[in-house]
């Protein structure tokens, strides 16, 4: 395949996953995402979009792989584990607010139709905290990103099954906001998300290998060697829009949070394996 048609299949994609509502239900969508990328990189298995960049970088892979002997957040799932365990003041743990036990991740986000909002998994934690009269903690690293490192190691190998229902409006409407967030253009340097992810994924921009979307919220929350400690998806949701000189929103919000809803759609069929390790 050569580079000409990529671009063009990118451009078609693009204009089909921003075709109006009537044109394509979230289905369509979620099936051209993967048949593009399943086009674009015929040898990766599909399951193995699972690792991110690492699916089409074997000299990064190799490099990855040797890490995840001593993998780096190991740190992180242990104090996440202790967080589980320790009763709040009141006596209550989290195990009082997700009876199910930690392997809990597989079932965010999703759309909470009491509330009217795409709920998900750092949103549910410190729900629960607030519930039991504890102070919630920050969504971009820290604390919470070691409770939710150890609640998506006990989740590896669930599989990503996010749903829509189709008899409520307001959940189809949180699913197109997040896909109009990414195509939108944003930031001095114009560009949106499926710039770099989409019709330039496997190129490399500066030293690094701009990793496919499919896959993109598998392994979260990840250690990044550049942070030098664990950060949650929606960090790096900011990060991306304050590299394209973009204000970020704020985490948890509901412009990231419907991103989220919509990018872990795509995923659908993909296996969880976080927490990961990334450069």
């Amino acid at each position: 395949m050569t580079k000409n048609t990529i671009t063009l299949i990118a451009a078609s994609l693009a204009c089909a996953l921003t075709l109006p509502l009537a044109a394509a239900t979230p289905e369509q969508d979620k099936e051209s995402f993967q048949a593009y990328f399943k086009s674009r990189f015929p040898n990766v298995p599909q399951d193995d979009f699972k690792n991110g960049a690492y699916a089409i970088d074997p000299i990064g892979r190799e490099n990855w792989e040797a890490i995840e002997e001593f993998p780096p957040y190991e740190n992180a799932i242990s104090s996440g584990e202790t967080m589980w365990d320790t009763p709040f003041a009141n006596g209550k743990t989290y195990k009082d607010c997700f009876p199910d036990g930690p392997a809990i991740a597989g079932k965010y986000p999703y759309w909470d139709r009491e509330r009217g909002m795409v709920m998900t998994l750092p949103l549910a934690i410190n729900d629960c905290r607030e519930a039991n009269e504890e102070k919630p903690l920050g969504y971009k690293k820290g604390p919470l990103a070691d409770l939710e490192a150890y609640i998506t190691y006990q989740s590896r190998g669930q599989i990503t099954n996010v749903e829509i229902p189709s008899d409520d409006p307001r959940a189809l409407e949180a699913y197109e906001k997040g896909k109009h967030f990414y195509f939108a253009r944003r930031g001095q340097l114009n560009f949106s998300c499926a710039h770099c992810h989409l019709g330039n994924s496997g190129s490399t921009l500066r030293t690094e290998i701009l990793s496919p979307a499919y896959g993109h919220t598998t392994h979260f929350p990840v250690y990044r060697s550049k942070w030098g400690e664990m950060g949650t998806l929606h960090r790096r949701f900011a990060g991306c829009n304050e590299q394209v000189r973009a204000k970020a929103f704020k985490p948890q919000g509901e412009e990231y949070r419907d991103l989220e809803f919509f990018l872990t759609y795509m995923n659908n069929g993909l296996e969880l394996n976080g927490p990961g390790a990334r450069k």
